[in-house]
C-alpha cells in the first residue's frame, strides 16, 4: 500500500477526543501512527490481522533495525523497540549521576512493580518470579540448587540446549546423579509420540524431567503439560527450559503445570540484552539452594534467587517498557503474526525439489522458528549463501540429528523480507 493509501487507512479511524489528540502530539510520529493502527485493530480477529502488512508496517517502525541486513536470527537475541532502548539509556544516565544512590535507592524501587507485571504475563503469583540475566542463569539456579544425591535420575533429551546439558553433566560428574537420555526424531506432529518418549524413560529413581518447551534448533513445540502430568503422577519434578517460548505464544505457568521455568527476556519479550526470569512454584522455593548465596538458603522468599550483587539496574528496569510494548501489540496478535510469517515462507518453498522443511507448519507444534535444508548441501553453505548474496542473517544448525538453517522472524519482519528469503532458497536449491 502506498503513502496515499496509508493516509487513507489512518483517516478511516475517525475523530478522537481533544485530550487524546493532544496527548498524541507528545509522541514521535511512529508512535502516533502505531497508536492509531492499534485502535483500529481492536475489533479485528488476530488471525485476520496476521497478514495485514499495513498494520504491521507501523509495528516495524517501532524498531531501529538496519536496512542493510535482514535479521532472521531473532531466536538468538532480538532487538528491542525504540521505547525500550530509550528507557535503558535514560536509566543509565540517571545512574551515572550518583550510582550507589540512584541505582539502589531510586531505580531498584521499580523491581517489585516489574515482578508483578512479569507474573501477570506468566499467570502466576508475583512471589514465584525472580529476575536474572538469561535463561541459562535461571535454569542453572535450579539445576545446581536441587537436592539430588548419587543414583538419582534425571530425564533429558539430546536435543536440549548445550548450556543445560553441560550443567547436568557437571552435576553428574560431581554428585554421581544419573542422566537418562532420550533422542527425539523431529519434526513431529504426533503428541503421543513426543509424550511417550519422556514417559518411557521414567523409573522409580527418576527425580527430575528436563523439558525444553521449544527446541531451539528447529522450533519444535513440546507438549509440556502432558509430560508434567505424567511426571507428577510418579512424584517427579518438572523443570522447563522456556528460553524460546515466553512472550512468543500464549500460555501460563499453571497451564504448563511445571515446578520450575527459566527464560530469557531478550528474545521474545524484546527486553534489553542480559535480562531473564525464573519461575519457581511457591511450595518449591524452600527446597532450592540459590546459585548466588544470600542470607538463608532455605528461605521461602523468591528474592533469595536475586543475590547477584551489583549489576546493571538500568538494563533490568527497562524491561517494564518491553512489557508495555508486548501488551500494546497483544499476545494473540503477536502469536498469530509469528505463526503466519513462518508458514508464509515455508509454504512457498515446501515443494521445491531437494528442499526439506525441519519444522511443522501446524499450530501447536511450531510458531515463529522454522528450519530448512537443501539435500546434498551443508546448512553452513546455505547460511553463507543467504548472507553473501542477499544479506539475510540466519544460522546453520548441526546438532545431534537436527540439520538445517534456522530462520527466525519477529514482529518487525515484513513479507518483503521473506520474499527475498524465498528467492534465495530457490536459487540455492537450483545449484544443489
Amino acid at each position: 500500500m502506498g503513502d496515499f493509501n496509508r493516509r487513507s487507512f489512518l483517516n478511516s479511524f475517525g475523530t478522537f477526543s481533544a485530550s487524546a489528540l493532544l496527548a498524541s502530539f507528545t509522541k514521535p510520529a511512529w508512535g502516533r501512527n502505531l497508536h492509531k493502527a492499534l485502535i483500529n485493530a481492536d475489533s479485528r480477529d488476530p488471525k485476520e490481522l496476521a497478514s495485514d502488512e499495513d498494520f504491521w508496517y507501523y509495528v516495524q517502525e517501532s524498531f531501529t533495525t538496519s536496512p542493510n541486513i535482514i535479521n532472521l536470527n531473532n531466536g538468538g537475541v532480538s532487538p528491542s523497540p525504540k521505547i525500550v532502548q530509550d528507557a535503558m539509556k535514560r536509566y543509565h544516565d540517571i545512574s551515572m549521576e550518583a550510582p550507589s544512590y540512584y541505582m539502589w535507592r531510586i531505580i531498584d524501587q521499580g523491581r517489585e512493580p516489574l515482578r508483578r507485571n512479569l507474573a501477570r504475563i506468566a499467570g502466576c503469583d508475583a512471589e514465584e518470579i525472580a529476575m536474572n540475566r538469561n535463561a541459562s542463569e535461571a535454569l542453572e539456579t535450579v539445576i545446581f540448587g536441587l537436592d539430588l544425591k548419587a543414583g538419582d535420575e534425571v530425564v533429558l533429551t539430546k536435543q536440549d540446549y548445550p548450556n543445560m546439558i553441560n550443567a547436568w553433566k557437571q552435576r553428574e560428574l560431581r554428585d554421581g546423579i544419573k542422566l537418562v537420555w532420550i533422542n527425539l526424531e523431529l519434526p513431529s506432529e504426533d503428541t503421543d509420540y513426543l509424550v511417550d518418549k519422556y514417559i518411557s524413560a521414567f523409573t522409580p529413581k527418576t527425580k527430575v524431567v528436563h523439558v525444553t518447551h521449544i527446541i531451539n534448533w528447529n522450533g519444535q513445540i513440546i507438549p509440556v503439560r502432558k509430560i508434567a502430568d505424567a511426571a507428577h503422577a510418579k512424584g517427579i519434578e518438572v523443570l522447563v527450559d522456556g528460553a524460546h517460548s515466553f512472550a512468543h505464544f500464549e500460555f501460563t505457568m499453571p497451564e504448563l503445570g511445571c515446578d520450575y521455568f527459566g527464560t530469557s527476556l531478550h528474545k521474545w519479550l524484546t527486553a534489553c540484552i542480559g535480562t531473564g526470569m525464573l519461575y519457581v512454584k511457591k511450595d518449591k522455593i524452600k527446597n532450592v539452594y540459590p546459585l548466588f548465596a544470600g542470607g538463608d538458603p532455605k528461605s521461602t522468599d523468591i528474592r533469595k534467587f536475586e543475590s547477584l550483587g551489583t549489576r546493571p539496574f538500568f538494563i533490568e528496569e527497562a524491561t517494564g517498557k518491553a512489557i508495555e510494548f508486548y501488551d500494546m501489540i497483544g499476545a494473540q496478535r503477536k502469536e498469530q503474526r509469528l505463526l503466519y510469517l513462518k508458514n508464509y515462507w515455508m509454504s512457498q518453498i515446501k515443494d521445491i525439489p531437494k528442499v526439506k522443511l525441519g519444522t511443522s507448519m501446524k499450530p501447536g507444534f511450531g510458531c515463529a522458528i522454522g528450519s530448512v535444508r537443501v539435500e546434498g548441501k551443508k546448512p553452513s553453505e546455505l547460511e553463507s549463501f543467504l548472507f553473501d548474496k542477499y544479506k539475510i542473517h540466519t544460522v546453520g544448525i548441526e546438532w545431534e540429528n537436527i540439520k538445517g538453517v534456522r530462520v527466525t522472524p519477529n514482529v518487525y519482519t515484513s513479507k518483503k523480507n521473506l520474499d527475498l528469503l524465498v528467492e534465495g532458497i530457490e536459487q540455492f536449491a537450483k545449484m544443489a
